[in-house]
């Protein structure tokens, strides 16, 4: 070899991941197709191509795009729910700070996502079995509402209508910030009036029965 040559480095190897590595790998690259080009584009080849990784590694983790579209609302729906848990332990007994709280991290966590989570709940729908899904999710999400919002109705029940309609609103304003309609404070007040309004609307009828 003469001086001025430089010896070739021996190809590094790829550090072999685990199987939740992998997991979390490929959950991070489909986010990252569904932002960059819509979920139509979300295809398990694509998923393969984008990851670097054969598709039977995909095919191993996601038996169907049915199951990668619900595992990423599975992940979604993971991470508010931590945020929501963890801001209502520390925040005022009240329904003033629990009605803020709800809304605000409700919000936070879709912004987080940006626009990718409503192109993933609009897949959802695209089948019984995902909507069925989405809607599973979204129950456990009511009935923690309901737990830290009903104690403020003075013994009234809040209706699923009720419930059902703070998430619709909660889903259309998320989404209008998440397209820079409105601004993120905006969206936030005007949810957690929607909150109050609903609890306020359950005492009061309580109080008119009794």
């Amino acid at each position: 070899m003469s001086s001025r040559q430089k010896p070739v480095p021996a190809s590094v190897p790829r550090r072999r991941l685990s199987r939740e590595q992998r997991l979390q790998q490929l959950i991070a690259v489909a986010w990252q197709i569904v932002r960059e080009h819509g979920t139509e584009a979300l295809t398990l080849g694509h998923l393969a191509e984008q990851a670097e990784v054969t598709k039977p590694v995909v095919y191993d983790h996601f038996a169907t795009r049915a199951v990668l579209l619900a595992t990423l609302y599975e992940d979604f729906d993971q991470r508010q729910t931590v945020l929501m848990d963890r801001a209502l332990e520390a925040c005022e007994p009240t329904l003033a700070a629990r009605s803020t709280v709800i809304a605000s991290s409700y919000v936070e966590c879709v912004l987080l996502q940006g626009r990718e989570i409503p192109g993933v709940i609009a897949a959802l729908a695209s089948s019984p079995e995902l909507e069925t899904i989405k809607r599973d999710y979204q129950r456990l999400f009511l009935e923690k509402c309901r737990a830290n919002l009903e104690p403020f109705a003075a013994g009234a029940m809040l209706t699923t209508a009720g419930l059902r309609a703070m998430l619709g609103a909660a889903e259309a304003l998320s989404h209008a910030a998440a397209l820079g309609e409105i601004s993120p404070e905006q969206v936030q007040e005007e949810l957690r009036a929607t909150i109050v309004a609903m609890v306020e609307r359950a005492r009061s009828q309580a109080a008119t029965a009794n």
